[in-house]
């Protein structure tokens, strides 16, 4: 799934280097966790366990 189809259009690459730059000088445990307030905070945003579920199938298939 393309940042296109997820909605971002244009504005993905902004987000991918807000997301490096909310990295930066983080420990590997403190990016670690980072990650995961943040996949909490996306998921009550979006607030659909179908659709997590859904996104969650399409991360693991692709990594």
């Amino acid at each position: 799934m393309s940042a296109q189809q997820m909605g971002l259009g244009a504005r993905g690459d902004e987000f991918y280097e807000a997301l490096m730059a909310a990295h930066d000088g983080l420990s590997e445990a403190e990016s670690h966790a980072l990650n995961a307030r943040l996949v909490l905070l996306l998921a009550n945003r979006i607030g659909d366990v179908d659709a997590l579920k859904d996104l969650l199938a399409v991360a693991r298939s692709c990594g």
